[in-house]
Parts: structure tokens; sequence; C-alpha cells
């Protein structure tokens, strides 16, 4: 299978806005709470288990934030919406 040249273009731009919106909700994640920080001490010896329960970005409420993050980022406008909903619903499963 070879695209053509614009759907290469596409095919790219999808993937770009898909990282981008994955990772800027695992930023406002870290915000809340800094997962990394209970495993790197685990790891360290420093804990004898990593038994952390914090609170997660609620997958829904995320999903409806995306039409606000379009609207500050336009270049995510040019991509598929559905795309962009199982970077968020890929995030949320990762912390289930």
């Amino acid at each position: 299978m070879y695209p053509m040249k614009e759907q290469l273009v596409l095919i790219n731009k999808t993937i770009g806005c898909s990282r981008f919106v994955y990772n800027f909700f695992l930023g406002k994640q870290n915000e809340i709470e800094p997962t990394g920080i209970c495993e790197e001490m685990k790891q360290n010896g420093l804990l004898p288990s990593n038994e952390w329960k914090g609170s997660f970005l609620n997958k829904y409420a995320t999903l409806k934030e995306l039409p606000a993050l379009k609207k500050e980022y336009s270049f995510l406008k040019e991509v598929d919406s559905i795309a962009l909903q199982k970077s968020v619903e890929n995030l949320a499963d990762s912390y289930s």
C-alpha cells in the first residue's frame, strides 16, 4: 500500500496531533499527581512497594475538553476527531 502524497501528509498530521493531545493531557495528569515519583522511590528502595492510589483525569470529562483545545490549537482541526478521542482513551486506559 502506497499512499499518495496528500494522504501521507494527512497520516503524519494525524499521528502528530494524536501525540500532542496525549502529551497535553498527560501533562495535566502530572499536575494533579506526579505518579512517577512513587515508582522511582520504589526502584531506589525508598518504598517497599508502590501502593499509590491517586486521582486520575476522568476520561469523559477530558473528552469534553477537546473542542476547547481545538479552539486554542487550530491545527487540531485538520485531523479526524476520532483519532484525537482515541488518544485520550488510550491515556485513560493506561492509568486503569
